[in-house]
């Protein structure tokens, strides 16, 4: 039967494919906080699990209902945060709020203040929660440190994704059952977090040769920076290498051009810099595709200079043609033209990067 479903899938038209997706996802968001609000009564009724042979709630979860260790622990936390909070049982059915977004806010809710955060969290990126969170729980700097890890783990050249150490999952039970639950498991992320309003926490490993570098410059920029403080010659690092990424990737410059080079500059198939400049700030750094019903693409990644009227047709490299695209917006918008495999007419470089 399992088998059969993604040939039905398959064989949907367009405009049904996403109808369908749209009612199942509703669909789930409805099972999922049915599952939430039976969590939270058997969270209530410790002896009932307990009589089957499981000692928390959440073994019950993951041996039982076959959830894993990350489902358990949101809906655990989401249970709790709903049985102190029934309101949350709504913005969880509307897509308003999510479980992660709950587990995060759970700590932070009070009967006084969970109307006003909960009507600001509605709609927000796990990013804006946190920062909602350290907006309500600010906490201090953490101190600046380098240190060297143990020798009896693996020194990596380089680990670019950030580490910090997430908040528990665990909190203490209402209503213990007869022998006290194991705490929910806590989880690595690899996130930067956010520790106060407009103050961050980033944390990660570099090699030996990074790190001789950070130490030459610390004695470098000992009058500047008298303690060495890594996070002022980071920002500085930051500051350096976002100008040179800059100019190469959008054209910026201290002096700016206003016109084209040369004469004819406008026929070129490559986007001049001042071009490139006027639409990267035009469009806010940001795919600007908009979809038929209103919505903006907010891609901020792998972003191209896209031809609204395109190179191959005569379109003209000048700001009223050019927009920002994600890469995926920028084939889409060329294979609307050219179809799914171009034209001979049509370089590649056209339809992928402009």
């Amino acid at each position: 039967m399992n088998t059969k479903i993604l040939t039905l899938a398959s064989s949907l038209s367009d405009h049904d494919l996403l109808a369908r997706i749209g009612m199942l996802a509703g669909k789930e968001r409805e099972a999922t906080v049915e599952l939430v609000a039976h969590l939270a009564a058997l969270d209530a009724r410790p002896a009932l699990f307990a009589a089957e042979g499981h000692g928390s709630l959440f073994t019950y979860c993951t041996e039982v209902l076959r959830l894993s260790e990350d489902a358990t622990c949101n809906r655990i936390q989401a249970a709790r945060a709903c049985r102190d909070f029934p309101v949350i049982l709504e913005a969880l059915a509307s897509g308003a709020m999510s479980l992660t977004s709950v587990r995060i806010l759970r700590p932070h809710l009070t009967p006084e203040n969970h109307e006003a955060v909960l009507a600001r969290a509605c709609g927000r990126s796990r990013r804006r929660i946190e920062a909602l969170v350290a907006e309500l729980a600010p906490r201090p700097d953490v101190p600046s440190s380098v240190r060297k890890l143990p020798t009896a783990t693996p020194a990596p050249t380089v680990m670019p994704a950030t580490r910090v150490e997430a908040t528990t999952l665990a909190s203490p039970e209402p209503a213990p059952p007869i022998s006290s639950p194991p705490p929910l498991p806590t989880k690595r992320r690899p996130i930067i977090e956010t520790t106060s309003p407009e103050r961050y926490r980033i944390q990660f490993t570099i090699g030996k040769e990074s790190h001789d570098k950070l130490r030459r410059l610390q004695a470098l920029l000992r009058r500047e920076i008298p303690d060495g403080d890594p996070a002022a010659i980071f920002d500085r690092a930051l500051t350096l290498l976002l100008e040179k990424v800059e100019r190469a990737k959008l054209g910026a410059a201290a002096k700016p051009r206003t016109g084209p080079i040369r004469p004819g500059a406008d026929r070129q198939r490559d986007v001049p810099t001042h071009v490139q400049r006027a639409v990267s700030q035009r469009d806010g750094g940001q795919c600007a595709f908009v979809s038929e019903g209103g919505h903006r693409c907010t891609e901020r990644t792998f972003l191209e200079f896209h031809h609204i009227v395109p190179y191959a047709l005569g379109g003209l490299a000048i700001v009223e043609n050019i927009s920002l695209r994600c890469r995926r917006h920028n084939q889409y918008e060329a294979q609307l033209v050219f179809g799914p495999h171009g034209t001979s007419v049509v370089r590649e470089a056209d339809l992928f990067q402009g």
